[in-house]
């Protein structure tokens, strides 16, 4: 008879267990993916911003390439020139 209350009692203070320990793994490894594409989120963003920062520098320090820049996104023409806009015909 004891050696049956031994096992149940082991067998009950391990399923108590499971039951308190499980969930609280469960969140962890949930965490832990979520740390991952966290981290990959900002891995991203730190290369984008380093890209900015280098289309940065190169607008502020290369007067070339902002007015190839300031022709091709904005349009902008010397004194002088005069831009043509070619507008596709409309098809019918």
């Amino acid at each position: 008879m004891l050696k049956i209350f031994k096992q149940t009692s082991f067998l009950a203070a391990v399923g108590i267990l499971l039951v308190i320990f499980i969930p609280g793994y469960a969140k962890i490894q949930e965490l832990r993916r979520k740390n991952q594409e966290l981290e990959a989120s900002v891995r991203k963003l730190q290369a984008e911003n380093s890209a900015f920062q280098r289309e940065k520098e190169r607008l502020e320090n290369d007067p070339e390439y902002l007015e190839q820049v300031g022709r091709k996104e904005l349009g902008i023409v010397k004194k002088g020139e005069i831009a043509y806009r070619l507008v596709p015909q409309e098809k019918k």
